[in-house]
């Protein structure tokens, strides 16, 4: 799946880091399209800093040939970042299902690059859980620089981390 990625998506500076922008959203649904611009414009500001972030939407493989929570699980695995967005605007019960999976397949191999963000205000006991089952990070932002901030914080820092050998590359073999 990484290879694929790679080919699928266009070149940036960190063109090999890759980042799985996950948020709840329904690209078809007019009253979700705001949700789907927001996700959009994390992916493209990661991308204007060189990260070669992405969505599921941006790799182009049809529901009948990999369904949504198994293309989930395989882009996440592929990637060397995943980062799961929560608005106060969501819908997030597709996203809680989806990120509940995800989390799972990657507590015992990779937990080390997820970040779950979530705005201020968003209540949910699962959002606990995250940190507590889980053991991955889990940060509040309340303005959209803070999110950008404490999304590239976390990148590099698992940049480093790779670099130095303290987590393996390639992602998938965590």
């Amino acid at each position: 799946m990484r290879d694929r990625l790679l080919d699928s998506l266009e070149p940036t500076r960190y063109r090999r880091f890759l980042v799985y922008v996950m948020g709840a959203y329904k690209a078809h649904d007019i009253e979700n399209e705001a949700a789907f611009v927001f996700l959009e414009q994390v992916r493209d500001r990661l991308r204007s800093e060189g990260f070669n972030a992405f969505l599921a939407t941006d790799v182009g493989i049809e529901l009948d040939e990999m369904d949504a929570g198994t293309q989930s699980l395989e882009f996440a695995r592929a990637s060397n970042a995943v980062i799961f967005v929560v608005r106060n605007d969501g819908r997030n019960l597709g996203v809680g299902i989806e990120t509940g999976a995800v989390l799972e397949d990657m507590s015992n191999r990779a937990r080390e690059r997820v970040l779950f963000l979530h705005e201020a205000g968003v209540r949910s006991a699962m959002i606990a859980a995250v940190a507590d089952r889980w053991d991955a990070t889990v940060r509040t932002f309340d303005a959209e620089d803070d999110l950008y901030d404490e999304a590239r914080l976390f990148i590099r820092d698992v940049m480093r981390r790779e670099m130095t050998d303290k987590l393996s590359f390639p992602p998938e073999s965590d």
